[in-house]
């Protein structure tokens, strides 16, 4: 018979293995254990709460941003949202139904006794039916949150303990949801409170301060907003074994902390002169691809006031402002006649141009502005002298180009003959500058276009900033190595492209004694309690150049204006030192030249600029305004025909804002107008004393006595030969004359013309002194009726462009 019990051996290897298999999977249960329970106990402990504790976020209030005097441009108010428990909310209507059921039968039963208020109208109605009121629920809250009632209705029958409505509601429509829904004693539906970002000042510095949507921010809203934004707080609320949130009750709130408010160097009122003047010359001057502006201190690079042209409503960012924006796209991706399908396809790429702040974000060739910059580094490296330079300028110069020569004309076709180095910076020379920039030679040239910060982004606090571009002195890969005709024409402004906030900047470091700042827009971030927690000052990069050669370079600039009054901006009692620019806008149109190498006037653009300072012995502010593509015929596109109108009025309204006292030359002083002393009350003896004693002329009405009356009115100017009205009887004072039209008279014809109709006349700037001058404006509009003795104030513009 055959042994088929297992023999000792197979005994053995049977525990043997049993117990190893055992052994291991014990191994690995204790070393899982312990990996969970000591190694990864963290992690697991966070799971765990995960699937115990439900948590909703808490919106911080964002913190406020405010002008440089405290006026609100951006601030966040206090709204609310509706939030439903949709379980609770089926139990509210079994207890409703309860309620209703009741009255039902306390009807029927007759023992039904209904409560009046004060007016007699019956309180505490229920509807017929549950079933009624949550339809009638839905639509209230539909018309309160402006979503359709099936949204609601889908949400009221979610199985989930929570759902909040993402619409935000002011306080009034929260607290009448409120009402709602207590009056019937339903506890599932609430508000929470949450923020709402709005401007005050809408379009106002729109693209520097920017907004906020979804993720996204532009502005300062974007470059500050860790300081904006605070920490939210949360709800953590229980949630049960299937991971079903309980009641809204059984929570815990953790309260936000709200953000920092941010203080920017803007001036609100300046920012609204530069806005209000840079939309009057757009709209004249028929800008297509947007105009800007920066006005800062050259000495500490606080700007006080950055505007771009069109702005837009921070509080609807969406709506394109203006068609100029869509009209640009469609000419740079050639669609003549656009369809509705290429307007819907475009606008995208439009808003987000709007959004742009041209200040900062795009380049453009600076022009003759540039020259302020070719003429500080070639005197700084002593490459010429100031007072020994000297250029024949011909109208143009040929330089060699492979086997035949580049003509590069100057603006004066006929040319300025010899040339100082003084008289070429006023009369903007081209192949003076050329000169300039060959004496400087090509290396030194780009170690001043990189040391003046053009090759750099400024550091300014504002996002996606832009930086400069020139011809490498060797090739690569993009870009040839820059030649001398690169050179010549870089001398210029012609052949490198710049931001608006590098050239401001490199400007103000020629002004201000050479140093390269860093520009900010920001003063101060205070948080919640009141300290300040970031402050920003004056920030000096490098020096450029010497404050030798700075002042130079003011001396020069300032000459530029007494001696060109043409293309510059001069304000009676006020140094200041300019330039003007009118550039080609080869950047943006790569093939403007045809096959001859001739210029395509016909669908050229240009850029027209100017740049100002004051006071000219030691700037406290510069200008840069820039005209980008504006009409391109009949010499409308120059600098000193578009930007520097508009540069004088936001400098003559700035200096009025910041009271700024004028201080008047040799020449103004000997010119200056005459202010009116009080002569009303007095003896018409003592009255024409007084002016005989000032050298003014008079005239006497009536036959009395005493003045009772004059004109013009104490306080008021007149010109040296102006004329003071002496009226002696009160009833023949009302003398009115009409006022004539003077446009395009020269000073001398206005001033005639003005004293033929018994009025007075006062030049508004000292372009008023240049008989080559014709009359820009005038204070009171033709064929109104004034009082004899009236004064008008004219003021002129000189018609020669020297860009």
């Amino acid at each position: 018979m055959i042994n088929t019990n297992p023999s000792k051996a197979m005994r053995f290897r049977t525990k043997f293995v049993m117990t190893a298999a055992f052994s291991t999977l014990f191994a690995a249960v204790v070393g899982n254990f312990f990996r969970i329970s000591v190694l990864e106990n963290k992690e697991y402990q966070t799971m765990a709460n995960n699937q115990h504790f439900g948590s909703i976020s808490i919106s911080a209030h964002r913190g406020s941003i405010y002008d440089a005097n405290g006026y609100a441009f951006a601030k966040s108010a206090t709204v609310y949202k509706i939030f439903v428990d949709p379980q609770m909310f089926r139990e509210d209507m079994k207890t409703l139904q309860k309620r209703i059921d009741k009255r039902n039968t306390d009807k029927a039963n007759g023992t039904y006794t209904p409560v009046y208020d004060e007016d007699g109208k019956e309180m505490n109605v229920l509807p017929a039916s549950a079933e009624e009121f949550k339809e009638q629920a839905a639509n209230f809250i539909a018309n309160r949150l402006n979503i359709t009632s099936e949204s609601i209705k889908k949400a009221i029958d979610e199985d989930s303990r929570y759902h909040e409505f993402n619409r935000q509601i002011e306080k009034a429509a929260a607290d009448e949801i409120a009402a709602y829904f207590d009056e019937m004693g339903f506890v599932s539906v609430g508000c929470k409170e949450d923020t709402k970002r709005y401007y005050p000042q809408n379009e106002l510095a729109a693209q520097v301060v920017g907004f906020t949507y979804g993720g996204g921010a532009y502005g300062v809203e974007a470059s500050y907003n860790k300081y904006l934004s605070g920490t939210d707080g949360r709800t953590v609320s229980a949630v049960d074994s299937h991971g079903k949130e309980l009641p809204y009750r059984y929570s815990k709130t953790f309260e936000p902390k709200d953000g920092s408010d941010v203080y920017l160097t803007i001036d609100r009122e300046i920012q609204y002169i530069l806005e209000k003047n840079l939309e009057t010359m757009s709209k004249d001057s028929g800008v297509k691809n947007r105009s800007c502006a920066i006005l800062m201190n050259p000495q500490t690079g606080a700007v006080y006031g950055m505007a771009t042209y069109p702005s837009f409503n921070l509080n609807e960012p969406f709506e394109l402002s203006s068609d100029m924006l869509l009209n640009r796209v469609f000419v740079e991706n050639k669609i003549d006649n656009p369809t509705e399908k290429d307007i819907e396809q475009y606008t995208p790429e439009a808003r987000e141009r709007q959004w742009r702040n041209k200040c900062v974000s795009e380049r453009y060739e600076p022009g003759s502005v540039f020259k302020v910059i070719t003429a500080a580094s070639a005197l700084e490296e002593k490459a010429i002298d100031i007072d020994k330079f000297s250029y024949c300028c011909n109208g143009f110069e040929l330089l060699p180009d492979g086997e035949r020569e580049k003509r590069i004309n100057c603006h004066k076709t006929d040319g300025h003959g010899v040339e100082t180095f003084q008289k070429a910076l006023t009369d903007s020379c081209n192949p003076s500058f050329m000169a300039i920039g060959k004496a400087l030679g090509k290396e030194k040239f780009h170690e001043y276009f990189e040391s003046f910060g053009f090759l750099e982004k400024t550091g300014i606090d504002l996002y996606a900033e832009a930086k400069g571009d020139i011809p490498p002195l060797e090739s690569t890969p993009e870009s040839k190595a820059m030649t001398h005709i690169d050179l010549a024409y870089s001398s210029f402004g012609q052949c490198e492209t710049v931001t608006p906030i590098e050239l401001i900047t490199a400007c103000s470091a020629v002004v201000n004694g050479g140093y390269l700042l860093q520009p900010y827009v920001v003063d101060k971030v205070v948080d919640t309690d009141g300290n300040i927690v970031l402050k920003n000052e004056r920030k000096v990069r490098r020096q450029v150049i010497s404050e030798d050669t700075s002042e130079k370079m003011r001396n020069a600039m300032e000459k530029v204006v007494i001696d060109n009054l043409s293309g510059n901006v001069n304000i009676k009692g006020y140094a200041i030192g300019g330039k003007s620019g009118t550039s080609q806008r080869l950047s943006e149109y790569a093939n403007i030249m045809t096959d001859n190498d001739e210029e395509n006037e016909r669908i050229q653009e240009y850029g027209a600029s100017y740049m100002c300072f004051t006071p000219a012995g030691h700037p406290d502010l510069i200008l840069l305004v820039l005209a980008d593509m504006p009409y391109n015929y009949d010499g409308l596109y120059y600098g000193s025909k578009v930007a520097v109108p508009c540069a004088g009025n936001i400098m003559e309204e700035v200096l009025d804002y910041l009271d700024k006292s004028p201080e008047y030359s040799e020449l103004e002083l000997q010119n200056l107008d005459i202010a009116v002393p009080m002569l009303k009350g007095l003896s018409i003896d003592e009255a024409e004393k007084t002016l005989d004693g000032m050298g003014v002329k008079h005239e006497k009405f009536g036959s009395g006595i005493e003045v009772v009356e004059q004109s013009p009115q104490t306080g008021k100017y007149i010109a040296k030969d102006g004329c003071v009205y002496l009226y002696t009887e009160k009833g023949n004072t009302n003398d009115l004359v009409m006022v004539p039209d003077l446009s395009y008279c020269t000073p001398a014809l206005a001033n005639e013309t003005l004293a033929t109709y018994g009025l007075n006349f006062v030049a508004k700037n000292i372009a008023g002194s240049d008989e080559s001058a014709v009359v820009e404006s005038q204070s009171i509009e033709p064929g109104k009726m004034v009082q004899r003795g009236t004064t008008v104030e004219v003021k002129f513009k000189v018609q020669q462009f020297d860009d």
